[in-house]
């Protein structure tokens, strides 16, 4: 019989799997500043991800204090007075199972904060947080090269997962947010970011508020035979 305590980690893969399972998108965090050195060991983690021909063509802009709530200040009047153009197309349609899940998704979250079923005053409302950064004193705009096309932003994609599992792994809160891209022409001047990198998303983090009603839920995940298709 193993020594080991109840629940402890008995591998790498233990480990790995308890972050995944840990980590879920905060949406109310505390205002504490994270240790720049913290942050710097997010990003130096989340740098080892794979990318094609090891391009790496991932970039962040991270800001903190002041520079955080200049940003969330322009972000939201940009919400109220501009209309969305993000460097990518957002998706088409959602469909099917795809539909199912966002919209459970979103009753969770609006079910959790006390939105009632149809206020689209409260549920707007609520949709605005995203530009609040859900009061995060961070946050991360992941950019990527334009030339590299869909492939580097899929490259980002999994810069983007390591971050957030980093950060898992140091007790931080992360929620990466495409809504923040929508108004890319605004981030553009605001950071001065050049003509060739792609506004992919936001990651707004810091630590979380454990007691903030949008953090009271968790979404649920596919079972397996609707992810794998064996072929023997």
């Amino acid at each position: 019989m193993s020594d080991q305590e109840p629940n402890q980690p008995s591998s790498a893969f233990d480990t790995l799997f308890s972050l995944l399972h840990d980590r879920h998108s905060c949406r109310g965090f505390l205002p504490d500043p994270v240790p720049a050195e913290q942050i710097t060991r997010i990003v130096a983690a989340a740098q080892r991800v794979p990318s094609w021909c090891n391009a790496q063509p991932w970039q962040v802009i991270v800001t903190s204090g002041m520079e955080t709530d200049r940003f969330r200040d322009m972000l939201y009047d940009a919400a109220l007075t501009k209309q969305p153009e993000p460097d990518l197309d957002w998706p088409k349609r959602y469909t099917g199972v795809y539909q199912s899940r966002r919209r459970t998704c979103g009753l969770q979250l609006y079910d959790a904060v006390g939105v009632e079923r149809g206020d689209r005053a409260a549920s707007g409302q609520q949709m605005l947080e995203n530009y609040r950064l859900f009061g995060a004193p961070h946050v991360a705009i992941v950019t990527s090269e334009s030339d590299l096309g869909p492939y580097g932003a899929m490259d980002c994609g999994g810069f983007i997962a390591a971050f957030t599992l980093a950060a898992q792994a140091l007790g931080i809160a992360t929620i990466p947010q495409a809504a923040v891209a929508a108004f890319a022409p605004s981030l553009r001047d605001h950071f001065d970011i050049p003509q060739d990198r792609l506004i992919l998303c936001a990651i707004s983090f810091g630590f979380e508020d454990a007691d903030h009603p949008a953090n009271r839920f968790r979404t649920e995940r596919a079972p397996l035979d609707e992810v794998i298709d064996w072929r023997k």
